[in-house]
């Protein structure tokens, strides 16, 4: 212990003592200080009351709204594409009815045309017999009323050249 008071001792000398200065202190310790601490904490505790905790609460409340708002627009997105996947569902339903109503409609229409092309071909046979007859009837008529032309015609060509009637 003693060398340790000769030491600082020692350094007292070597330093020399802290001068002082008669101005006055920057900063005074006395009971000032506790005085603008009381003020201080005060002053903390209005705030605190009137200013920070309403703050807190109003911003607490609007993240609150904030969170519920993104939750019920994740539901309702949600909704949306469950929605959006039943429609389109009943849309490739509905549209394999119709393709399939479609192809039932075509085959209908494609035997009603086989149906009403055979019945016009049968017509046409029909008229093509009827119309061939009539021509054959009317070109065997055409033959014997040409062949007794041509009789009467080579008759009257022998008598000419002949120069007298012949007998029948």
């Amino acid at each position: 212990m003693n060398t340790l008071a000769t030491l600082l001792q020692a350094t007292n000398k070597t330093l020399g003592a802290a001068p002082r200065s008669e101005e006055a202190q920057l900063l005074d310790v006395d009971g000032t200080v506790f005085i603008m601490l009381g003020i201080f904490l005060i002053l903390l505790f209005i705030l605190w009351q009137f200013l920070w905790k309403p703050y807190l609460r109003v911003r607490d409340e609007r993240v609150a709204r904030v969170e519920g708002a993104r939750a019920k627009t994740a539901q309702l997105e949600a909704d949306a594409a469950t929605r959006l996947a039943h429609i389109e569902t009943a849309l490739v339903e509905a549209r394999r009815s119709g393709i399939a109503d479609m192809n039932k409609l075509r085959l209908a229409a494609q035997s009603r045309e086989q149906q009403i092309l055979a019945e016009a071909q049968d017509a046409a046979h029909k008229l093509l017999v009827e119309a061939r007859t009539k021509l054959d009837a009317a070109v065997a008529a055409e033959r014997v009323n040409l062949q007794t032309q041509t009789n009467l015609l080579a008759r009257q060509i022998a008598e000419k050249t002949l120069g007298r009637r012949l007998s029948s």
